[in-house]
Parts: structure tokens; sequence; C-alpha cells
């Protein structure tokens, strides 16, 4: 089992509690994988869609996105591994461009195509950090790439209309058009060939349609600007096909960040995020129902061992949350923030006991 400090990465967007539902990742690949999903539900005023009209010899109407389209367009490409295809978001004029790190997988080389080009371009991979599903490739020939404009992730809310912009199925420069459903969710991705889980908070969940192909495409406002990079999209919990109106991105402000930090230094330097310093692996019982995770080692100097956690503890839960397995526990942990302090229920020889645990920060990649 990974260290808890590996299961789980990234910048605190905004807090976010749990509640359930299923989910699918859309690989790279373009396969979609059965996954849980935890949320917490968002308030927000209802905001009026403004369109404005393109210009052109066929004006539309007011409803049209045309001239958003026309916009953004040119920063969203094409990218194909050697296992699939994938979208991505032109960051600078260096050609740095931002993606899924399932997108990426475990290649290095990759194609890009902008719309309307008439032939790919090679990339090369600068970074990947999977617990945040973000990963940044770069053009060797940036000439021509026009940068996407970004927007505040934080100002979305509830009933704004956006614009989910990518490559679902290999059709290029696609587009779909919902609203934001909610923001601040916490989304957890099985993982994939290539790409380890990742439970990434703060999500924003869309009812634009996210296809296969979409991964690492965008997820615009009506004025523009890139919001989110779609990464989910919800599955029946019947385990039928993909749910309808339900998908996810990763917030503009998060994945700058985690991008930045690659760009800049190769790796990620700050993750922002909460660990409890341990290494543990959920408790199995004897008719094979989880009965809490298991704390296998703690880390030196970590918030476990200074709050008195030892190997044999088994947690039960977080801040009254109730935690029957480490999926849990990252959920739980991608909640808090570096700092807080929170009370740890443990069972210890046969007994249950309440400890207070101060959380320290999962270090970067």
């Amino acid at each position: 089992m990974e260290e808890e400090e590996a299961m789980t990465t990234a910048q605190r967007v905004r807090r976010a509690s749990l509640a359930t539902v299923a989910a699918l990742v859309i690989g790279g690949s373009g396969v979609a994988i059965g996954a849980a999903a935890t949320d917490s539900s968002a308030s927000g005023t209802r905001a009026a869609a403004t369109a404005t009209a393109a210009p052109g010899p066929a004006t539309p109407g007011p409803g049209s996105y045309a001239s958003v389209v026309r916009q953004v367009l040119p920063s969203v490409v094409l990218i194909r591994t050697e296992n699939g295809l994938g979208s991505g978001v032109v960051l600078d004029r260096s050609g740095n461009i931002v993606t899924n790190a399932h997108v990426a997988g475990d290649a290095t080389k990759f194609q890009v195509q902008v719309a309307g080009d008439t032939a790919p371009r090679s990339a090369r991979l600068v970074g990947s950090y999977p617990p945040d599903d973000i990963a940044v490739i770069r053009a060797d020939n940036p000439a021509g790439l026009q940068p996407a404009t970004f927007g505040d992730s934080d100002k979305v809310q509830a009933g704004d209309v956006v614009l989910a912009i990518g490559n679902p199925l290999g059709l290029s420069g696609s587009v779909t058009q919902g609203i934001i459903s909610a923001t601040d969710r916490t989304v957890t991705e099985p993982s994939t060939d290539g790409s380890p889980a990742a439970t990434l908070p703060g999500a924003i969940q869309t009812s634009a349609p996210i296809n296969p192909g979409n991964s690492g495409g965008a997820l615009v406002s009506t004025s523009g600007l890139v919001v989110g990079i779609p990464t989910l999209a919800a599955g029946s919990p019947q385990g039928g096909g993909q749910a309808q109106g339900i998908g996810f991105a990763i917030p503009s402000n998060l994945a700058r960040d985690i991008a930045t930090q690659i760009i800049d230094t190769g790796h990620v330097t700050s993750s922002h995020r909460a660990a409890l310093g341990a290494e543990v692996a959920t408790v199995l019982g004897t008719d094979g129902t989880t009965g809490g995770v298991g704390v296998v080692t703690v880390t030196s100097g970590g918030g476990a061992e200074r709050a008195g956690l030892r190997p044999g503890d088994v947690i039960k839960s977080i801040g009254g949350v109730q935690i029957p397995d480490t999926t849990a526990l990252t959920q739980a942990l991608a909640a808090a923030e570096p700092g807080d302090q929170v009370t740890v229920t443990i069972s210890r020889d046969g007994q249950d006991r309440d400890i207070p645990v101060t959380l320290g920060e999962l270090p970067g990649s």
C-alpha cells in the first residue's frame, strides 16, 4: 500500500465535504472506467448567459457562442499518444500545453494538432503529476500556437453557462454546451494504465457533455475564459453506461498552479494538501467487509507520529466521518488543509480512542 502521502495531493481550491456518487474517468485512450466520487453541494446564484453575436457573412442570433468558439478553439489541441487520444490547452508562447496526467499516461513523446492545422507537430513531456491528474507537454515548434486566456475558477457559480471544447472520440474541435451544476466537488478517479488513482478536490461539476477524448481540454465561460480542465464523466450507479449531464473539471486555478510549478522546476514543489503522515492499508473482516484503515507505519516527524498513532492502530473515523477504507481516508484528507487539527477515532487493543491530530502537508513530486 502506498503512503497516504502519495495517495492524493493538490492545491486547496476550496473546502469540500463528502457524499458519494459514481463516476467514470475518461482516459487518453478513450476508455471509460468505473470509479467512486464524492461531493459537497455548492450554492450559487443563477447567472444569465450572455452571448455575443458573431460577425461574418451569416451573423448568428443572440443565442450563438460562435465568437467564443473562434476565440478559444485555436488554443485547444488534439493530443495523440501511442495509447490513444486526448486534448490539451496552450498555456504560453513557449509551447507549453496543460492536459490530464491520464491523457499523457506513461508517454514522453506526443503529436499535437490544432483544429485546422494540416499536420501535427511533435511535443515532449515536461512533467506529470498524477495525484492532481495534471501534466504539461511542450511543442517542439510553438510557432502559431495561441495561448488561452484563463479565468478565476473561484468566481464560477452554479448556473453559469459554459462550453466544453476538445476532441471527443477524435472529432477535432468539438464543442458542447451546458451550465455549471455545482462547485467544490471531491472526485476520486480510478487508476488507469500509466496513471494511478487521484482524488481531486474542488472539482467543478458541469452539465456540458464530456466524452472520451475531451479530457485535458477546456471548460470555457461565455466570455471566452478557461475556468476548468474537463477530466471526468459520471456513470450510472447501476453499472450501465455513462450518465447524462454529469461531468467534472479540474478548476483552472488549481491546474495553472500545478502546471506552473512543473514548468518552473520540473516537478511539484508545494502540494497545498493535508497529509496524515502514515502508510495505511484497508482492514478486511472475516466476512470480507471493510473494517477501517490500519496504520502500517508512521512517518518520522509527521502528524500521526506526533499525535501518538502507531502501527497496528485501526482508523475508524476522522472528524466524525466514517473511514471504512483507504479511499474514504483519501477523500477525508482532500477535504482538509495542512495545519488543520482533526479528531481521529482509532481502535487499539480492542478499545476505541479519540486522538487529536494536526495534519501536515503532503510532499510534492
